[in-house]
């Protein structure tokens, strides 16, 4: 008889069956919690995203209130997002920094062009990697001035 499996009385210790079912259930249980995390991190980029966009937006607000007018982008690349850089960092500072995209993406400025000194429109957008994110029901769909805000992209405008 085979008594590979057995113990004899008195030795103590696991088998490799034991070892290698909690081994196994262990991994089971990594990869489940693994998968879980990305989906919590690709929601916390998302709104990360929703709010930088919506703090802009503020400034923007501020910057307007000010000059009377939303800051014109004078090169030939009309969603050049460092045109907020100089505008919203410059005195008297309406952000102390203007923020980058947490992933992999770009945000977008476009103004509506309509005078090289100063726009009186503008919208915001953002690349959402959900697409099914519940901010994207209160956002501008249609395309606006040059960009286009169809899901998953999240725009706003004034």
């Amino acid at each position: 008889m085979l008594k590979f499996f057995s113990r004899r009385k008195g030795q103590k210790g696991f088998t490799l069956i034991e070892l290698l079912v909690v081994i196994a259930i262990i991994g089971i249980l990594a990869t489940i919690v693994l998968v879980s995390l990305n989906t919590a991190r690709q929601k916390a980029r998302d709104t990360r995203r929703l709010s930088d966009i919506r703090q802009v937006a503020l400034a923007l607000e501020m910057y307007y209130d000010d000059n009377t007018g939303y800051p014109a982008d004078t090169t030939a690349n009309d969603d050049d997002w460092s045109v907020l850089d100089t505008e919203l960092e410059a005195s008297p500072g309406y952000m102390t920094s203007v923020p980058t995209d947490p992933g992999s993406n770009t945000y977008v400025y476009h103004p509506d062009g309509a005078s090289a000194n100063a726009a009186q429109n503008y919208v915001l957008g953002a690349t959402l990697e959900d697409s099914n994110n519940n901010g994207l029901d209160d956002d501008v769909d249609a395309a606006t001035y040059g960009l286009t805000c169809t899901d998953p992209v999240y725009c706003i405008a004034p």
